[in-house]
């Protein structure tokens, strides 16, 4: 017989321990000693655990100079808005007009990569059938028309709500007063299609309650400017994230019986996949899931521009959710049904949509990556539904 004395570190609750060892009996004696070793060093690793400082917050990787030119770039952003915005009064609108397409001309030659990407989605959507030269031609639209949007929403800051009314036509009022009559809210469904950011213009200036959801610029500051703009025309804003803060904002526009608009057009990232534009993307869950659990009326709303110029908001019939026997099911399926409708209406105005809203670089989601390995192993992944008839 060996004796072998195991000394820990001293401390009063670990007194040393000796052990018999029969060295030749096998190994289950050497086991245990194992075991024993392991066992006392987790023990001890244990019971410093909560000394451990928690882990620290994420800090911001940006250089002390990278930092100062990222709040440059919004301090010169947020005075040139300020300066724009005060001008506009004194400012012909033909020499605004003419400013923008300048504008326009100059941003679509410098910012070359959105340019690339945008016609690489086209591509990639519509076929390569169109050449090169019509591709360019209907990006330059889509690009003339953003900037088209912005200095129309800029402009109204300083009409009266009867100049914004007749500049904006409204076709489909009735869905909305219907929807607005069941006191339970209305989603508004839209895509940064058109002149998007008027549809709240409009429906402000005829005195209908909106709210918008929008996702912040990282500065403060700029955020709290652009938010006092939409205050400034009657537009509430709800901001995007935190998103249980989001959500929070939601339901509690809903519960006043507001109209609350969500853009869902941008397909890189979400818990369902969708068919859209011949490629299945992720699509975010939460418009779907907001109308079967809330029993809110879901318009189609879209602010588009005609031949000759002039603004027309459309307001569509209801979008009834799909309910299924599963919630998850009803979401996937009604999430779908939405998809097509935004498909729907993007392949009638393909020069108004900004063409942006796929994923970048053909990069893949998790939850596209999780489902081509469920199929690569043989297995059956979760599918869209299809809709009910109803």
């Amino acid at each position: 017989m060996v004796a072998v004395c195991v000394e820990p570190p001293v401390d009063n609750s670990n007194q040393p321990k000796l052990l018999s060892l029969n060295l030749g009996g096998g190994g289950a004696d050497l086991r245990r000693l194992f075991l024993v070793l392991v066992g006392w060093r987790l023990e001890n690793h244990t019971k410093g655990i909560h000394k451990l400082p928690m882990r620290p917050p994420r800090r911001n990787k940006r250089s002390p100079l990278g930092q100062f030119f990222y709040a440059l770039r919004y301090r010169i952003g947020e005075y040139a808005l300020r300066g724009f915005v005060a001008g506009l009064p004194w400012i012909p609108y033909r020499l605004l007009i003419l400013f923008t397409k300048f504008s326009a001309q100059v941003t679509f030659s410098c910012l070359w990569k959105y340019r690339t990407r945008m016609e690489e989605n086209v591509a990639m959507a519509l076929g390569k059938t169109n050449n090169p030269a019509e591709r360019k031609a209907l990006i330059w639209r889509a690009w003339r028309n953003f900037a088209q949007g912005i200095l129309e929403t800029s402009a109204v800051m300083y009409f009266s709500k009867e100049r914004i009314i007749s500049t904006v036509m409204l076709e489909g009022e009735r869905h909305l007063k219907e929807a607005l009559a069941r006191r339970r809210g209305v989603l508004a469904l839209s895509a940064h299609l058109g002149s998007f950011t008027m549809i709240g213009v409009r429906l402000a200036a005829a005195g209908y309650p909106f709210s918008v959801v929008v996702k912040h610029p990282g500065d403060e500051r700029f955020a709290r400017l652009i938010d006092g703009y939409r205050a400034q025309i009657g537009i509430h804003t709800i901001p995007a994230k935190p998103r249980r803060e989001a959500v929070r904002g939601i339901l509690k526009a809903l519960r006043e019986n507001r109209i609350v608009l969500v853009i869902a057009d941008e397909f890189k990232s979400g818990g369902v996949m969708v068919d859209f534009m011949g490629r299945t993307l992720p699509a975010p869950r939460g418009p779907a899931t907001l109308a079967l659990r809330t029993g809110a009326v879901t318009l189609p709303m879209f602010a588009t521009r005609r031949a000759d110029g002039s603004l027309v908001l459309t307001i569509g019939a209801e979008i009834k959710p799909v309910e299924t026997a599963e919630l998850e099911g009803s979401v996937e399926a009604t999430t779908a049904l939405y998809t097509r409708h935004l498909e729907e209406t993007i392949r009638r105005h393909p020069d108004q949509w900004n063409w942006l809203g796929f994923p970048r670089n053909g990069r893949v989601s998790r939850e596209e990556y999780v489902r081509r390995k469920a199929l690569r192993k043989g297995l059956t992944p979760r599918i869209n539904p299809p809709p009910s008839p109803n």
